[in-house]
């Protein structure tokens, strides 16, 4: 067996890591991002709002599963980059078609392996999340190093129409149609559409570019915006939609970017977090319930909450009181908002939950709840 190619990878601050190459061979240059998650790789490559990021993988040994043709979420892998300790030699699993690497080299993605993930992640977080390069066509560390800083940051990148389905599409309700929702796509995952339509709802799948006119002229009993990549302080049009979405008193769920496009409809701020949340074990607290849920998490931006010196009391906004619904146990981050005189909510965490723990699936439930009742009202 041919050995594999040296690599380098090199942060913005100047650490340096060697390693072997992982995937196709090349350059890439992105943000520095850790996952926690020890299971799901394939689901995380393959989630749109990872877009631009170098993603390091803290569990040592990945790839023990290969690649199958069920399990990605979107039509491709989205990663800039992607670094493991261990890569499996020999994938075990009877789904596998392909080894994670044969993918990552098929869809031109260039990684890293033998790093220190360990060493790599406390360095990012106790520095915060940083553009960072990785080659294997050259291991000369300065020059990475300038084209590394040269590299736009996250902040400030509006990315959705780089993720954003060209054309819209439905997927059909299984069983009896009962709801019809617009589902507007800023990076969707496939899980998401598929658990709707279990639920008995027929989801039209609208491009990031859709106006209020296309919304309507589905004539939905609500309205989704998902997941997705960026800073959402750039997402000018999908907040303006949501806003003529909100004034028309439609119902209204919202998944992590999707969360954070309704704070900034409700004339709330965004800010960077210093290395994010990524990973399917963060713990949330739903204020509503006080029930303490496991979810899954790919965000590096959150909701800024005004009062928060004074915890997290309903505050005016021009749709009506709005709340903190859910917080991140770990730090006390915005997870979740909710309008208490209109029919809107949102979480900043991924109850689809593909791949991670269920314990969220009941917001899709809540969902349907809030439809029923104000076509009820």
């Amino acid at each position: 067996m041919r050995a594999p190619s040296e690599a380098v990878l090199v942060l913005q601050d100047g650490r340096t890591f060697r390693g072997q190459a992982y995937g196709a061979i090349g350059e890439t240059v992105g943000e520095a991002v850790f996952c926690t998650a020890m299971t799901g790789y394939q689901e995380t490559l393959t989630d749109p709002s990872y877009r631009r990021q170098v993603v390091v993988m803290t569990s040592p040994h990945i790839g023990n599963t290969g690649i199958n043709d069920e399990d990605g979420e979107s039509r491709q892998v989205w990663v800039a980059g992607f670094v493991v300790r261990d890569p499996a030699r020999v994938p075990s699993s009877w789904r596998s078609r392909r080894t994670l690497g044969e993918e990552l080299q098929t869809q031109g993605v260039v990684g890293i392996s033998g790093v220190d993930t360990r060493a790599l992640t406390r360095h990012l977080r106790e520095r915060g999340s940083m553009c960072v390069g990785i080659s294997s066509t050259s291991t000369d560390a300065d020059a990475l190093l300038a084209k590394v800083r040269q590299a736009p940051p996250m902040a400030g990148a509006d990315l959705v129409d780089e993720v954003t389905t060209p054309h819209a599409y439905v997927v059909p309700a299984v069983g009896q149609r009962l709801f019809t929702v617009a589902a507007i796509d800023l990076g969707i995952k496939a899980m998401t559409p598929t658990l709707l339509a279990e639920r008995g709802i027929e989801v039209h799948v609208l491009p990031a570019t859709s106006t209020i006119e296309d919304v309507l002229s589905v004539e939905p009993d609500g309205v989704f915006f998902s997941n997705g990549p960026g800073d959402p302080a750039t997402a000018m049009h999908p907040t303006e939609l949501l806003r003529q979405v909100l004034a028309r008193r439609i119902p209204y769920f919202g998944i992590c970017f999707g969360n954070q496009i309704l704070g900034r409809a409700l004339g709330l701020g965004t800010y960077k977090l210093k290395y994010g949340h990524r990973g399917i074990n963060q713990p949330v607290k739903d204020l509503t319930t006080g029930k303490v849920e496991v979810t899954s998490h790919n965000h590096g931006f959150a909701v800024a909450w005004p009062g928060r010196e004074h915890g997290h009391s309903a505050i005016e906004t021009e749709f009506g009181r709005a709340v903190v619904t859910h917080v991140c146990l770990n730090d006390d981050v915005v997870e979740g908002l909710a309008l208490l005189d209109a029919p809107a909510f949102s979480v900043q965490y991924h109850p689809e939950a593909a791949s991670g723990p269920h314990d969220a699936a009941y917001l899709f439930d809540r969902f349907i709840q809030v439809m029923e009742a104000e076509r009820d009202a």
